[in-house]
């Protein structure tokens, strides 16, 4: 029996599915960072909902009655679903020994999604209860000056407010696309700049399209939580003689649970 994704009711070989899902995996590895530093629960399934959140919600006049009683809190999950077209002939020539498959329709969503995604994480997503890791942030935020042989000491004062405060590593850095390259460009002899960040935080130095400026973060066991009913996965949803249409879809949610782990960089 089929499930949600269907994949057993498209007219794909093995062959042309092995293409699709290394395309989009290729895309998604290189751009999803927020997973790899929060913790990470699941994939638990179509089923699975909702996070429980281990309160109870007592509304206005609830104990007003004969039999009190509340609304247990949970956090729902978001399901994501974006299709695209491929054409079949196209997909049909890959079991034919095809090795140059065009596969810019599926890089195209995986990118897409993978936005979504770390926008969700960093920047929070209101109409989903994600309120995300940026908005969360109990520290002041780190200006990130215009040279980027200042980032050090911009780092450095990232670092000094998490130590205060007694939030333990390790540490990882996740800066824009601009900021990541200036950083990644300055220096021309000696110990450079990048060199000297990753250092001093003994962790990750990684770049995200979904951030401006920046963020630096604990990422100890315990602080932030993301959680995965069904994981990145392609499904096929239509054809006809001339396309076939699939679509990419997961479903997630996140919640920061200690807001001082963080400190923004702008």
């Amino acid at each position: 029996m089929a499930d949600l994704l269907k994949r057993s009711l498209a007219p794909l070989t093995d062959a042309a599915w092995e293409e699709i899902d290394d395309a989009a995996t290729d895309v998604l590895r290189s751009q999803l960072t927020a997973r790899t530093l929060v913790d990470f629960s699941g994939p638990h399934g179509w089923e699975y909902a909702a996070v429980n959140l281990g309160r109870l919600d007592i509304p206005g006049g609830a104990g007003s009655q004969d039999v009190p009683w509340g609304i247990r809190s949970v956090l729902p999950l978001i399901e994501v679903r974006v299709p695209f077209t491929m054409p079949q002939f196209e997909l049909d020539n890959v079991s034919r020994g095809a090795k140059d498959l065009d596969t810019e329709p599926v890089e195209d969503v995986a990118r897409r999604v993978a936005l979504f995604e770390e926008s969700a994480v960093y920047n929070g997503f209101e109409p989903g209860g994600i309120q995300g890791i940026l908005p969360s942030a109990e520290h002041k935020p780190v200006n990130l000056p215009e040279n980027p042989d200042g980032y050090p000491k911009a780092v450095a004062q990232a670092l000094r407010q998490l130590r205060e405060a007694g939030v333990p590593g390790p540490y990882s850095l996740v800066l824009g696309l601009d900021a990541y390259a200036k950083l990644m460009q300055s220096g021309t002899g000696g110990y450079p700049p990048h060199r000297i960040v990753a250092d001093m935080i003994d962790g990750k130095v990684l770049t995200s399209r979904a951030l401006e400026g920046g963020v630096l973060l604990s990422t100890a066991d315990g602080n932030m939580e993301m959680v995965v009913g069904q994981d990145l996965s392609i499904g096929y949803a239509a054809h006809n003689r001339d396309e076939v249409e699939l679509f990419l879809t997961e479903s997630f949610t996140f919640r920061v649970l200690h807001g001082d782990v963080v400190v923004p960089l702008q």
